[in-house]
């Protein structure tokens, strides 16, 4: 598998970064994980904006998801070969409203689903294309998961965004590589089920037996350096800030 960060800001685009999106690819299949603000942009440095295969939204916050509305215009008035036939996305109870109703304008109240062939994700196994999926909702004010994604005997865990969970800890059981958010930083912020600092991500890997820590979701006004050493001073594998444009092999 290979991983390409699309976009890693946290609630906001940095001047650096989109907002949360990631690219994974095997054997020519595109999934990628969300969509925030900025990312349909980004997402075309990495493929061209009809070559993805299908899409997962960790829940329904603008920053994870807000480019679906741009990318339905891409998908819905394309004329150059006509309309784009509906790719898979997979997201939470009320994807399809919630786009919807961001967009605000949609020729008709299904329109959404035509270009968007919406399943509704709860706990459980199932394949996407070449990938076995494992999917776990997370502590967060919304309907929200995580996903452990396996190919070739290989694994990743994405956190998408939570809080301190013990549903975390089994999602990322022996991952290759954990990319986790870490949005606050530890002594400042503690708001439970929100999100994680860079100290709880690190122990979250540690306890998990994470074989390589990627930190995400780091808004504009979070030291991402302080996270990085937090997170290194609990968890003993390799420690990185995820960085738009950067790619890794699973």
């Amino acid at each position: 598998m290979k991983l390409t960060v699309v976009g890693c800001s946290g609630s906001f685009p940095s001047a650096e970064s989109a907002c949360s999106s990631y690219l994974v690819e095997a054997d020519g299949f595109r999934l990628l994980l969300d969509m925030g603000n900025g990312a349909l942009g980004e997402l075309q440095r990495h493929c061209g904006l009809y070559d993805l295969d299908a899409i997962f939204l960790s829940h329904l916050h603008a920053d994870h998801c807000i480019d679906m509305c741009a990318y339905f215009v891409a998908r819905y008035y394309r004329h150059d070969g006509g309309r784009c036939d509906p790719i898979p996305v997979y997201g939470p109870e009320g994807t399809e409203h919630r786009l919807t109703t961001a967009y605000a304008d949609t020729p008709t109240a299904s329109s959404m689903s035509e270009v968007f062939d919406f399943h509704t994700v709860k706990p459980s196994t199932f394949e996407i294309g070449p990938f076995t999926v494992h999917t776990e909702r997370v502590a967060h004010p919304v309907e929200a998961y995580g996903i452990r994604i396996e190919h070739g005997g290989k694994s990743l865990t994405y956190s998408g965004d939570t809080g301190t969970t013990s549903v975390l800890d089994e999602l990322a059981r022996d991952t290759d590589l954990f990319l986790c958010e870490a949005a606050f930083t530890h002594g400042k912020e503690s708001i439970p089920d929100l999100h994680l600092n860079g100290r709880e991500a690190g122990e979250t890997a540690a306890r998990a037996g994470a074989r390589r820590l990627v930190l995400t979701h780091i808004p504009p006004w979070t030291d991402p350096q302080v996270n990085l050493a937090d997170a290194q001073a609990v968890f003993d594998g390799p420690v990185a800030l995820a960085a738009p444009r950067q790619t890794y092999e699973i």
